[in-house]
């Protein structure tokens, strides 16, 4: 039991240092925050976590070296690109438009509900270096936990890692979304603002990345 705590503090400490680490889905979670409230953050980890799902099965099946392909990795990196340059301008149109803090569809109303989920799912999947991270640091720590069995796997790697990542988003959320009916209409442009930018330098960083991972087949 004392092996098992070891390694688990140790995988918490390299989740949290990965995911506190500044990208494109903790720049949706604040600019969503800002445009639909506090709940945005624990829907855009739906999303994610959704994605992780399949990843913990891609693991579980032995599919790691097909996945760490260089030509796979670029075509992710490239797709992703695209995805993230949209939801990027996207960002970048509400914070040039007229809109009216707080007046964005609640988030878990629905549709809008549902788009939160899905810009956590492409966020995600879109990410070229996040797939690497899972089939390099995330493969050796689920070789690790596997000795323990599968109630480890998942209440202790998979569920330890997801609380996690639900404890930062809906803090960028909360963060931005308690204060967006008070916050002057330009600071809320602003941060949308810098969400976009940001979004869309990493999916110029994504793009180029995938690139170059293709060209090295």
């Amino acid at each position: 039991m004392s092996e098992l705590f070891g390694i688990a503090l140790t995988w918490w400490l390299i989740s949290l240092s990965g995911i506190l680490m500044p990208g494109p889905v903790s720049a949706i979670a604040i600019s969503e925050g800002a445009r639909r409230g506090v709940i945005a953050g624990p829907l855009i980890t739906v999303g994610h976590v959704a994605a992780e799902v399949v990843m913990l099965a891609v693991l579980a099946v032995g599919l790691t070296q097909v996945l760490k392909q260089s030509a796979v990795v670029g075509a992710i990196g490239v797709l992703g690109g695209l995805v993230l340059s949209w939801m990027g301008w996207g960002i970048l149109s509400t914070a040039r438009s007229n809109i009216q803090v707080g007046t964005g569809p609640a988030a878990g109303a629905g549709r809008a509900g549902f788009s939160l989920i899905r810009a956590g799912v492409l966020t995600t999947v879109g990410n070229p270096y996040w797939l690497l991270w899972w089939l390099t640091v995330g493969a050796s720590y689920f070789v690790l936990f596997s000795r323990f069995g599968w109630l480890a796997l998942v209440a202790v790697f998979y569920a330890g890692h997801m609380m996690l990542d639900l404890a930062w988003n809906s803090f960028l959320a909360l963060v931005v979304g308690s204060g967006r009916g008070r916050i002057p209409p330009v600071a809320y442009r602003v941060v949308l603002g810098v969400c976009g930018v940001f979004v869309l330098a990493m999916s110029a960083y994504f793009l180029i990345s995938g690139v170059r991972f293709l060209n090295a087949r």
